[in-house]
């Protein structure tokens, strides 16, 4: 059994509330047993974020927060827009993963006609880039405009309605574009109400963790012979 594993996960929500802060490790490790996480928030967005101006403002609060933690198995950016996960594979050999490149790559494997839900009218930049014409956007649903609004009642029936009205436009698969998504636990009320896969950000995010933390790990079983192939 593969020991625990450190994983550090920067939220972009700030929040003095340990219980806000912390919801995103406490999924993961229920998720995957042998990571062990710490979560540190960046200073200064209350609000998240949810444009492309607060994606700017998050960059370098990322990224300097993450090199104080360079010594991590891995780095979990909790944001589906990615925000400094490329300039930081660039500065730091610490693996970098983000949860919106994440939750592509798993649609991609599930599907071929994606619809997203997220929190802003424009989709992140991981699942513009990856997902391309396979996607379907329809912008924020009705009643949300940054993370906080998932919390609300109105909040989580705009995006059930929206799940619904991507499946009635061809989706084939719900890739989530908001960890907010992960924090209310919608993922699987989705599926039920749409009968489609829903890709839930933070299991995502985890699951590349998960494999990053895998890499390079001694083989233990009986290794491959030319008769095997």
């Amino acid at each position: 059994m593969m020991e625990r594993k450190e994983i550090v996960v920067i939220r972009v929500l700030t929040t003095g509330d340990r219980e806000l802060l912390e919801a995103h490790s406490r999924l993961l490790e229920s998720w995957y047993p042998t990571l062990h996480t710490s979560t540190f928030c960046i200073p200064d967005q209350p609000r998240g974020i949810c444009s492309p101006e607060t994606s700017t403002q998050a960059i370098p609060k990322i990224i300097s927060l993450a090199k104080e933690h360079q010594d991590a198995a891995a780095i979990v950016v909790s944001c589906c827009d990615d925000p400094g996960v490329r300039e930081l594979r660039q500065q730091i050999k610490t693996p970098i993963i983000g949860a919106g490149s994440a939750v592509c790559a798993l649609a991609l494997s599930l599907g071929t006609r994606t619809g997203i839900i997220g929190i802003t009218d424009y989709a992140p930049r991981p699942y513009r880039e990856m997902l391309g014409e396979q996607m379907i956007n329809l912008g924020s649903p009705e009643n949300v405009s940054c993370t906080l609004d998932l919390l609300t009642v109105a909040g989580r029936q705009g995006v059930i309605s929206q799940a619904l009205e991507l499946k009635r436009r061809g989706a084939d698969v719900i890739a989530l574009a908001c960890t907010g998504m992960s924090t209310i636990g919608i993922a699987s009320e989705l599926e039920e109400a749409c009968g489609l896969p829903v890709i839930d950000p933070v299991m995502a995010e985890g699951l590349f963790a998960y494999y990053a933390c895998l890499r390079g790990r001694p083989f233990r079983g009986r290794r491959a012979s030319p008769a095997d192939i």
